[in-house]
C-alpha cells in the first residue's frame, strides 16, 4: 500500500488532473456552437457526445466530435508516459475518463464516455482499443442499438486486457466500463422496456 501510495503521490496526482483538464474539453458543444447549431445540450438527449452531435443532422460535426473525444484520450496518456513515466498513463486515462462524464466547467454533467474510452484504450493498449472498436460494429451491425454495442463492447474490454497480460488496465477498464454502464442507465432501461431508438431513428436518446 505504501509503494502505491508513494506512486501516486505528487506524480499520479499530476497525472490524474493533465487527464481530468483534457478530459474535459467538451468538444460536442464547442463545434455545435462554433458551427452555428446551438447548444447542443438543448437538443435530442442533451448529450454532448458524438451519438446526439448527429441528431443535428451534420455527419461531419459529429465525426470530429468523436475524434477530439477519442483523442483527448489518447493524448492524455501520451502524454503523461512521455513526461512522468511508470504508470502515469493509467492515471491520466483515469482523469481524462472522468473529465469527459463529469467536467467541471458544465456543472459535472458530461458525456457518456464512450469515444474516450477508446481514446485511453489507444494510448494504453492499442489491441485493445481495436477489440472494443470491432465488438461494437458486430453489436451495432446486428442489433442496431449504438448503446447496447457500447456497453457490450465495454464489458468484453477487461477479458480482452487479460488473454493480452494487460492485467494493469484490465483493472482500470473494469472501473470505467461501471462508470459507463452507470452513464447509460437510462438507455439500459429502455433497452429493456424496448424503447431504445435505434440507429438511425431521430428520437430522443
Amino acid at each position: 500500500m505504501e509503494n502505491l501510495l508513494a506512486q501516486f503521490w505528487p506524480w499520479g496526482v499530476l497525472a490524474l488532473v493533465l487527464g481530468y483538464c483534457l478530459g474535459s474539453i467538451p468538444f460536442g458543444l464547442l463545434l455545435t456552437r462554433f458551427a452555428g447549431l446551438g447548444d447542443i445540450r438543448q437538443i435530442g438527449s442533451g448529450n454532448i457526445g458524438a451519438t446526439n452531435v448527429l441528431r443535428t443532422g451534420n455527419k461531419a460535426l459529429a465525426a470530429a466530435t468523436l475524434l477530439g473525444d477519442m483523442l483527448k484520450g489518447a493524448i492524455a496518456v501520451i502524454l503523461a508516459e512521455d513526461l512522468i513515466g511508470g504508470d502515469a498513463g493509467l492515471y491520466a486515462a483515469l482523469g481524462a475518463f472522468l473529465g469527459h462524464l463529469y467536467p467541471a466547467w458544465l456543472g459535472f454533467r458530461g458525456g457518456k464516455g464512450v469515444a474516450t474510452f477508446i481514446g485511453c484504450l489507444v494510448g494504453l493498449a492499442p489491441v485493445a482499443a481495436v477489440a472494443f472498436a470491432l465488438i461494437w460494429l458486430a453489436t451495432a451491425l446486428l442489433y442496431r442499438y449504438s448503446s447496447l454495442a457500447a456497453l457490450v463492447a465495454s464489458a468484453a474490454t477487461p477479458l480482452v486486457l487479460w488473454q493480452a497480460g494487460e492485467d494493469k488496465v484490465a483493472v482500470l477498464s473494469c472501473f470505467l466500463s461501471a462508470l459507463l454502464w452507470w452513464k447509460h442507465r437510462a438507455n439500459i432501461a429502455r433497452l429493456a422496456a424496448k424503447t431504445e431508438p435505434r440507429i438511425g431513428e431521430k428520437k430522443q436518446g
